[in-house]
């Protein structure tokens, strides 16, 4: 293992107009990724404009200055590349992995879409774009068995007015009520080269990866007034125990145990990290083990324990599990409380190592490709303002103790606990 956890070279640099550029070469495979993370997510939302960021995830891809409505795929795909987007509460990104050679391709087309969007986009686009969302939000979230579970929870951990509080889906009365020049302004906002960061993994010289970034976002004018996402690292503390309970369509009761922790990047976050993979990752977890495989209480396959890695606020730990049939919600949720409060006294010393072994493979797993690497590299310049902490990650993992477990696990009390259950039925 690399002392670092990535072993690879990062080189650097910053264009005059502010767009922060990462280079990470490996020649192993003739192949380049290139991704871009822009500072603007859910939490930079302001009120009436929730959902925003998610349907630019949609519009990015709908033409640009020069580039024809879906003709950005059609180019990348056509050229052997892949691509993608996603969206979460802290940003946006937006990545390609293509054959080395296609390299200025995906930059010119990255470019033209940050700088060039605006003048592309039309009410017929907007409203066709509106529609997709909405259905997405039918097949993601409302029409699903517990879909709309993370729409739920975030409201029931964040009080009002926290950047956290709702989701990146978004509210479809704020999409709907929006016209053109207001979803314009949003992205003339966010969507510049000194709110972006932009990394490139894989077969080039990174003088030639910067002459590239220079060549076409150089020119790109800076944006010098983009507000901040309003802060959120300090939530008034949680009244007491919050919980909601859901009647609807749903195959069997499910409950949803949350806290919020750390945020992540933070020492006590990578001992939340170690704790969840403690408490729900795989069959030897302590879920699995008392309450599928021991008092048969949950289904083998719907119990887990994981953290939401959110960097701007104490982030969610989420413990879960699904009743088998014939069990009742009480008792289920009697014993996944007896988990997760029984770690406070400490956890052994053989459930630690594997935790880390687990987590060890996970990370490897993540860096091992050039579009992994590149994501990695633009989250840690983006939220921390140095792309090499990345090699920090590994490492933290690693060396946390079993006090540190056991006192994050402490943290998780009952006066500051969210719990949201699903019921097949109303109780009697």
């Amino acid at each position: 293992m690399s002392p670092t956890g990535y072993p690879w070279p990062i080189e650097t640099a910053r264009l005059d107009n502010g767009l922060r550029v990462v280079v990470s070469e490996d020649r192993t495979a003739p192949v380049v990724a290139v991704n871009i993370w822009y500072d603007v997510g859910s939490r930079h939302e302001p009120d009436g404009q929730t959902g925003f960021a998610h349907l630019f995830e949609h519009l990015m891809f709908e033409g640009s200055a020069h580039v024809a409505k879906t003709e950005h795929m059609r180019l990348i795909q056509g050229s052997g590349g892949s691509l993608n987007a996603t969206t979460n509460p802290d940003r946006t990104n937006y990545f390609e992995t293509v054959p080395a050679e296609h390299l200025e391709l995906a930059l010119w087309l990255e470019a033209d879409r940050m700088g060039g969007l605006v003048p592309a986009l039309t009410q017929e686009t907007l409203d066709n774009q509106r529609e997709v969302v909405k259905n997405e939000r039918r097949q993601r979230y409302d029409n699903v068995p517990y879909g709309d579970a993370w729409l739920r929870l975030l409201p029931l951990l964040y009080p009002p007015g926290h950047p956290y509080h709702h989701a990146t889906i978004g509210s479809m009365d704020d999409l709907n009520a929006a016209d053109l020049a207001t979803f314009a302004a949003f992205h003339s906002t966010y969507y510049a080269p000194n709110n972006a960061v932009l990394s490139i993994v894989g077969d080039v010289v990174p003088a030639d990866a910067f002459a590239l970034a220079e060549k076409y976002f150089g020119g790109l004018v800076p944006r010098m007034d983009i507000p901040p996402a309003p802060d959120g690292s300090k939530p008034e503390a949680p009244a007491g125990p919050v919980r909601e309970d859901v009647v609807g369509e749903v195959p069997a009761p499910r409950i949803y145990v949350a806290h919020r922790t750390h945020p992540f990047g933070s020492r006590g976050y990578d001992a939340v990290t170690v704790l969840a993979t403690i408490l729900g990752n795989g069959r030897g977890s302590r879920l699995y083990q008392r309450l599928a495989d021991g008092r048969r209480l949950a289904q083998p396959d719907y119990v887990s324990a994981y953290g939401v890695d959110l960097a701007h606020a104490p982030a969610p730990l989420i413990v879960t599990a699904t009743a088998r049939d014939g069990v009742a919600v009480g008792d289920l949720e009697t014993g996944l409380v007896e988990v997760v409060d029984e770690t406070a006294g400490g956890v052994g010393q053989e459930e630690l190592d594997r935790a880390k072994a687990l987590l060890s493979t996970a990370w490897w797993r993540q860096v091992s490709t050039v579009a992994g690497r590149a994501d990695v590299l633009s989250r840690y310049t983006t939220q921390f303002g140095d792309p090499a902490r990345a090699g920090e990650r590994l490492p933290s993992w690693q060396s946390v103790t079993l006090d540190e477990v056991a006192e994050v696990a402490a943290e998780l009390r009952p006066d500051n606990r969210v719990t949201l259950t699903y019921l097949t039925e109303e109780p009697s």
